[in-house]
């Protein structure tokens, strides 16, 4: 069933938990997202990542309508969600092409001007019925910057999200959930993230908006716990369900004879799937 991601946000509100957002980068990765969200019967959050698409490893215009697709075919409530859009046009042709929610990533550009666009990104998810989520705050790790690719893991606490500045970002644009920085990175970790989470808490009644980590992959169980609990509603996550993926069909390589691609997919996807089970257990508080 596709739905808004305003629809899933309202759901995590009342039962306190955070709704799990994983990268779609083909038709492997999808299946096992949405198989692991129908055998716990939880709701979902599946993100096409225009990074993805600058790595060359997958277009919009051809994943984006099987997401559509197989969200209105699935037993669950599924939200087909635009991560970290910069270029509008692009936020509009993901809209086009059936998306239910959108986020416009403004971070790397002055406040003001981050206001303004994020404006003109819910004016136009609204003729939608979309929900939009915006950035505040700057994060550490792989994002997409001016269509190019920029890499940094260094942590700074001055770039963290500034409550009283959220507070008054979500009141002048009007957005439905708010990306902050408080510590997660995009990525793999090189050292054990150190995250503020009651900053999470402080953002999250100030400003009064779900709040949603990006870099949710490789915090530690405790660690999202108390994210959760402080008003963390929706967590995106990639990188370690793809490394489970990856070092699943590593293993099962053979040492001789032939290799074929169909098996390491089936490989590859049953390992996703599971990682994606055990962080959608995590992120609903059933583990």
């Amino acid at each position: 069933m596709l739905v808004t991601a305003k629809e899933l946000l309202r759901e995590a509100e009342e039962r306190k938990i955070a709704i799990g957002a994983f990268n779609v980068t083909g038709m492997a990765t999808m299946t096992a997202i949405l198989e692991a969200a129908e055998e716990l019967n939880e709701p979902v959050i599946i993100d096409f990542a225009p990074v993805h698409e600058e790595m060359g490893i997958i277009e919009l215009d051809r994943i984006g309508p099987a997401m559509v697709a197989l969200a209105k075919a699935s037993k669950v409530k599924v939200c087909c969600h635009l991560d970290h859009g910069v270029e509008i046009d692009y936020i509009k042709k993901a809209l086009d092409l059936g998306f239910t929610s959108c986020m416009y990533d403004g971070s790397a550009l002055p406040y003001e001007e981050n206001i303004a666009n994020t404006r003109k990104v819910v004016e136009m998810a609204k003729k939608y019925g979309a929900t939009v989520e915006a950035e505040l705050g700057k994060m550490a790790g792989l994002t997409l910057n001016n269509d190019h690719v920029v890499e940094n893991r260094g942590i700074d606490r001055s770039n963290f999200t500034d409550p009283k500045q959220a507070k008054d970002f979500v009141e002048t644009t009007g957005i439905d959930m708010l990306a902050c920085s408080f510590g997660t990175s995009h990525g793999l970790y090189v050292k054990a993230p150190v995250l503020d989470s009651e900053l999470v808490k402080e953002i999250h009644e100030t400003a009064a908006i779900p709040v949603v980590m990006h870099g949710g992959s490789g915090v530690t169980d405790e660690e999202i716990r108390k994210c959760v609990a402080n008003g963390v509603r929706k967590i995106n996550y990639y990188t370690y369900m793809a490394k489970a993926g990856g070092e699943a069909v590593r293993d099962a390589m053979p040492a001789e004879g032939p290799v074929y691609y169909h098996d390491l997919q089936v490989t590859g996807r049953k390992a996703m799937k599971q990682n994606v089970i055990n962080a959608m257990l995590l992120f609903t508080n059933r583990r």
